[in-house]
C-alpha cells in the first residue's frame, strides 16, 4: 500500500481512540452496495482485499479505506432516449411537449435505467496516528478527502482537525528557487507552475526544465511566485509540493521499497501489512519535517 497524494491535517486535541472501538464505531457505517434507485452509496470498507476488519493498525498507525459506489448513467443515453420519446409524443399529437413534461419524461427514463446501470467503484485511503496528532488522507482533490473526514467525524462523533498549514507558503517555495534556499534533503526537479500576482495574472508551467535557469529567474524576477514545484525527499520520494501544502504525484524510491522484498510474494497480506508500516512511518517523518522547514507548529 504506497500512497499516491497527500492531504496532511493536524489533530488540534489529543484523540483517545482505540482500534477496537474504531472497528465498532466504523462498522456502523459499513459500506454497502448502490440500491437499485441510487445513484451512489458510500462507506467503510477493509482496507486489505477480501479482509473483513474495517481497522488496520501498524506501529500506532490506524489505517481505514471508505468506499464509494456509484451508477453510471451516460447523460447520452438518457437524451438519446428523451428525444425519442418526445418525437413520438408530438408525432401521435401534434403538439410540442414543454420544459416541465419533458423534465418529468426524464425522471421516468432515469427512473427506469437506473437499476440496469453499471456501477463503478472508487477507494479513499487514509490513516490516524494520534501519537503525532495526524490525519493523512490519500487524495487529490480536496473534496474527497474532505468527505472521507466527514464520514469519519459521523462515525467517531468528533474529529478536530484542521490542515497543516491554514496559510499560504509559496513565499517559502519562491525563495527555494530565486535565492537557492530550498532544505538539504529537499531536491528541486524539473518541474514547477508559476503564477503572477495577480488574481486573473499569467500561469507559467514547466516539466523537463532546469529551474534555476536564467530563463525561470527572469519570470521570479518579474514578480511571479511558485505555487507547485517537484521536488525529491531525502531518497525517500518524489513528489510534487503545493502552496498549501497539498502532496500529489508521489512516486516513492526503489531504496524505499526493496526493503520489504524478503516478504514472498504469496503472503500478500504480510507484505501489506509491512508496505504499509513503512509507508505510513515515511509520510510521518515527511509530515513532520513540513512542520520543521515551515514553523507550522508556530502557527496561532
Amino acid at each position: 500500500m504506497w500512497f499516491k497524494n497527500l492531504k496532511l491535517y493536524s489533530l488540534t486535541q489529543d484523540l483517545d481512540i482505540a482500534e477496537q472501538d474504531l472497528e465498532e464505531q466504523l462498522n456502523a457505517f459499513r459500506f454497502r452496495p448502490c440500491g437499485s434507485q441510487e445513484l451512489a452509496s458510500m462507506g467503510w470498507a477493509a482496507p486489505f482485499t477480501n479482509g473483513k476488519n474495517l481497522v488496520h493498525g501498524a506501529d500506532g498507525r490506524i489505517w481505514i479505506t471508505l468506499k464509494k459506489q456509484e451508477r453510471i448513467l451516460p447523460a447520452a443515453v438518457v437524451n438519446a432516449e428523451l428525444a425519442d420519446k418526445v418525437a413520438q409524443i408530438e408525432a401521435e399529437t401534434g403538439s410540442p411537449v414543454g420544459k416541465k413534461a419533458q423534465q418529468d419524461l426524464k425522471q421516468e427514463i432515469q427512473h427506469r435505467l437506473l437499476p440496469q446501470a453499471f456501477t463503478k467503484n472508487s477507494f479513499t485511503h487514509g490513516f490516524i496516528s494520534t501519537k503525532d496528532k495526524l490525519v493523512v488522507v490519500d487524495a487529490s482533490a480536496d473534496g474527497k478527502a474532505e468527505a472521507f473526514l466527514a464520514m469519519l467525524r459521523k462515525a467517531i462523533g468528533s474529529l478536530p482537525v484542521l490542515p497543516i498549514t491554514r496559510q499560504s507558503v509559496q513565499n517559502e517555495l519562491t525563495a527555494w528557487l530565486k535565492d537557492d534556499s530550498a532544505p538539504k534533503d529537499m531536491v528541486i526537479l524539473e518541474e514547477a507552475e508559476l503564477k503572477a500576482l495577480e488574481e486573473d495574472g499569467a500561469i507559467i508551467r514547466c516539466k523537463n526544465q532546469d529551474l534555476y535557469s536564467e530563463e525561470m529567474a527572469y519570470h521570479l524576477e518579474a514578480g511571479k511566485s511558485v505555487q507547485k514545484i517537484a521536488v525529491e525527499w531525502a531518497e525517500t520520494f518524489s513528489a510534487l509540493i503545493q502552496e498549501d501544502l497539498s502532496i500529489k504525484r508521489i512516486k516513492f524510491t526503489d531504496v524505499v521499497k526493496e526493503q520489504n522484498d524478503d516478504i514472498p510474494k504469496d503472503q500478500q497480506e504480510a507484505r501489506l501489512d509491512a508496505n504499509f508500516a513503512l509507508m505510513s512511518g515515511e509520510v510521518v517523518r515527511f509530515a513532520q519535517r513540513l512542520r520543521e522547514i515551515f514553523a507550522l507548529d508556530e502557527q496561532g
